[in-house]
């Protein structure tokens, strides 16, 4: 019993890790039945990285954020060729979401990535969101619906396994699960009606699996965060909605949950739960180790059934059997090519107000770049690249956080910030500029505020971070 409770336990784990090449200790924990392994930008994504992988364990479930947009593993250094939800959501057109979703499927399949952790499917209901915000189809369910069935859709047809995420939806939120414990304080009606449609809709529409927030919903669960709630996570989303697919945890180190409990307690408590796999996003061969003499531990102990942990584990590996009978729609995918889609969608995301426009090689002040923790830091904006390309001679001033604005010359000034909507000190700074400069040009690439009052003044939304995002808003500026 002792070796295949190990094999189990080491089943339900998807570690990440440091290195740009998959290290020895990791590879022997592979032959070992270690059941997958989460990749990061860190890490260099791609297709020879994961055949490192495969070849100590063909079925491992090798995964990756790829939403598109501000999250992206895989084109981090010159930022995504997909603007990301909440620009699909704007666009409103379920095929061209489902056609983005294929191709950033087909992206994963040329690295033979079997699971993406996307789409995600929170209501963006709160805008000052700091976490969720773009990575939203939207504020309202129905919108989040349809495009969360359209994305998973295409990225499963292309033969990947997709996610929807972050369950039960950390849309209504004002704290970042990476740094503290949310809380949603929405009534259960409320969740029903505005949180969990996506969710339902995503499991009808066959979603291989589901990820779990680190979220505290009092309405469900006044003691225990979402991923530690059998409440949540087998009375509501398996009895209830019927979810039978792989329900994998958000990153255990977290501060969310890590604040409170050990890495080990927290795989133990979220298995019994009803989790099937522990996402730990940055381990060593150590802390591996830790985590699956915890679980053992637990079962032993008597903390979690044996069961349970065979059943997650089959959850686990039924993924991988889902990905190695998709070979076929990889193959089609791969020959599907649809270059110009993300572009496309970028554009067509734009909303604008004013007509300034650039005829000669403007001031660009960069201001309130940081982003979530869910973002990679090397993630560039783009937009000073971008209009550089177009009118070479443009010049860059960047902004620390709350930093004054720099004296503006007679060239045109192009001021670019994210999440007007969340950041009064943003808005002061965009407020300012135009008294300075009526004829600024804004640019806002997450949630915007309310265009400038002044007619003089133009603003721009791209609705996203992303190339293509940026190469829209430059396009529109100087054409």
């Amino acid at each position: 019993m002792s070796a295949d409770l190990y094999r189990l336990a080491l089943a339900v784990l998807q570690p990440g890790y440091e290195e740009t090449t998959a290290p020895d200790w990791l590879r022997r924990a592979l032959g070992e039945g270690l059941g997958g392994a989460v990749l990061f930008a860190r890490n260099r994504p791609d297709a020879r990285h994961v055949r490192a992988l495969r070849a100590e364990n063909p079925g491992v479930v090798v995964a990756v954020d790829e939403e598109g947009g501000a999250v992206t593993r895989l084109e981090v250094a010159a930022g995504s060729s997909f603007p990301g939800n909440r620009a699909l959501g704007v666009v409103d057109d379920v095929e061209l979401t489902e056609r983005v979703g294929r191709q950033i499927g087909r992206m994963l399949a040329e690295a033979d990535i079997t699971l993406n952790y996307a789409p995600a499917a929170d209501v963006n209901a709160d805008p000052a969101n700091p976490v969720i915000g773009v990575r939203s189809f939207g504020p309202e369910p129905d919108l989040v619906s349809r495009h969360t069935v359209a994305y998973l859709r295409g990225v499963q047809g292309a033969g990947v396994a997709a996610c929807a995420k972050h369950f039960p939806g950390h849309g209504d939120t004002t704290t970042d699960s990476h740094l503290a414990l949310p809380a949603v304080h929405a009534s259960g009606q409320v969740l029903a009606e505005r949180d969990l449609p996506p969710f339902r809709a995503a499991i009808r529409a066959g979603v291989q699996a589901i990820m779990c927030g680190h979220l505290l919903v009092p309405a469900l669960d006044p003691e225990l965060p979402a991923t530690l709630s059998r409440t949540i996570l087998t009375d509501l989303l398996r009895d209830e909605l019927g979810f039978e697919g792989m329900l994998v945890t958000d990153a255990i180190e977290m501060r969310a949950v890590a604040a409170r409990f050990s890495p080990g307690e927290i795989a133990v408590r979220a298995l019994a739960a009803g989790a099937d796999a522990i996402c730990a996003g940055l381990t060593t061969e150590r802390t591996l180790y830790e985590l699956r003499d915890a679980i053992v531990a637990g079962v032993r102990e008597g903390a979690l059934p044996e069961e349970r942990l065979a059943q997650a584990a089959a959850r686990v590996r039924a993924v991988s059997d889902w990905y190695g009978g998709r070979a076929a729609l990889r193959e089609k995918a791969l020959a599907d090519a649809d270059p110009g889609v993300g572009l496309e969608a970028a554009r067509a995301a734009l909303t604008t107000s004013g007509t300034g426009r650039l005829t000669r090689p403007p001031l660009v002040v960069e201001v309130n770049t940081r982003f979530s923790q869910a973002v990679d830091p090397a993630m560039p904006t783009g937009l000073t690249a971008a209009i550089t390309e177009l009118l070479p001679g443009t010049s860059r001033a960047r902004l620390p956080e709350e930093g004054e604005l720099p004296p503006f010359d007679d060239r045109p000034v192009v001021l670019v910030v994210h999440d007007a909507a969340r950041h009064a000190w943003v808005r002061e700074r965009v407020e300012r500029a135009v008294r300075a400069r009526p004829d600024v040009i804004v640019v806002d690439t997450g949630i915007p505020a309310d265009p400038p009052a002044d007619p003089r003044a133009t603003h721009v939304a791209t609705h996203g971070v992303s190339r293509v995002s940026a190469r829209a808003a430059a396009e529109w500026l100087v054409r």
